[in-house]
């Protein structure tokens, strides 16, 4: 890191590849946020989320299948070491923190790490107090900077986050690379370093939560690791910078092509009049979801829907909140044995 006037400034160039491809990666985000939004965007997202939590471990060297992974996210027993299962539940919870956690506040980072690596190791949540390295498949990529000067490092690094002026891909290559460069915890830098990344590029566009940068590093390790040692061999994050965006344009690309429709599970036909969702533009396709699994299973509970739909209970009643709102659907009964009545409104209009 260079010295500014009284605080380190991470030294990177901006080449006109690296100008170039943040150009191309902004017109693939529009696509990609459209591509979000067809009938089978939900699936893709929690796909991807899979693919996110595999990834991310596999690297660290968690032996889990993406299939174990995903019997771990949906509760079924697994039969593995306890430690690769805790990594895996650890995971779960820091993603589902995502949206709350604010990608240029330090000690949210804190925080996150606090539940990625609870039960795995001591003082998860504070950084480290003894020396650590980066390790690849050819040995020692880089010596990390002494555990006394990694607080001062990191909030240099936290501030400069906040307060440049570059294009928020550029900084949140920059990050990583600075991130992973200072290494601030005894372990789980990998993990975290992925995770903020991805936190940064969501300041950009909501699509990159659903994105799976992990996979982009799990895929091409190697030369991940090769960026790395380059860019410390040049003393600035340049070559890594390039090499991460390229990598998350090719994301993109990759992540726009043929619909997940038919292995939907459960598909329940559109049973929404037309006129009804023109009456509320500011509903969600996934509300509009809610309703057609209540109008097929009016006595479903709002786990049923969660399990059904893939999302969470919380969304679930988000959605009936909205629908009871609106007066379109009502609850008849307590939450356990009543049932959803779609009201007479709705009915009419199928008529």
């Amino acid at each position: 890191m260079k010295k500014g006037k009284n605080r380190y400034i991470p030294p990177f160039t901006v080449s006109a590849e690296a100008i170039n491809l943040v150009a191309e990666i902004s017109a693939q985000v529009e696509h990609f946020a459209i591509r979000l939004e067809q009938k089978d965007g939900l699936l893709l997202r929690k796909a991807n989320r899979i693919k996110t939590i595999h990834s991310s471990l596999a690297i660290e060297g968690n032996t889990l299948s993406e299939g174990e992974v995903r019997d771990v996210i949906n509760g079924k027993t697994v039969v593995a070491p306890l430690r690769e299962i805790q990594e895996v539940k650890n995971a779960i919870q820091t993603y589902e923190l995502y949206p709350k956690l604010d990608a240029f506040k330090e000690s949210d980072l804190l925080k996150a790490h606090s539940v990625m690596m609870q039960a795995l190791v001591e003082n998860a949540g504070s950084y480290r107090k003894g020396g650590v390295g980066v390790f690849g498949k050819r040995g020692l990529v880089h010596l990390a900077p002494p555990a006394e000067r990694v607080p001062f490092l990191m909030s240099d690094l936290f501030h400069w986050l906040r307060h440049s002026e570059d294009h928020l891909l550029i900084r949140s290559c920059v990050f990583h690379y600075e991130f992973e460069f200072i290494h601030p915890f005894i372990d789980g830098n990998g993990r975290i370093g992925r995770l903020w990344q991805s936190l940064i590029l969501g300041k950009l566009s909501p699509v990159f939560e659903h994105l799976p940068v992990e996979n982009m590093v799990y895929t091409n390790q190697q030369n991940y690791y090769d960026a790395i040692a380059l860019s410390s061999k040049k003393g600035e994050s340049g070559p890594f910078v390039v090499f991460m965006l390229k990598e998350i344009l090719k994301t993109l690309k990759a992540h726009q092509g043929e619909p997940l429709e038919k292995t939907l599970p459960n598909k329940i036909p559109n049973k929404i009049p037309n006129k009804t969702k023109k009456e509320h533009p500011e509903f969600l396709e996934m509300t509009w979801n809610v309703l057609n699994h209540i109008i097929a299973n009016p006595r479903a509970t709002s786990a049923e829907l969660a399990e059904a739909l893939h999302i969470s209970d919380r969304t679930v009643r988000k959605h009936t909140a909205l629908l009871r709102n609106a007066d379109i659907i009502q609850r008849v009964g307590s939450n356990k044995t009543g049932y959803w009545q779609v009201l007479k409104t709705i009915n009419n209009k199928k008529k």
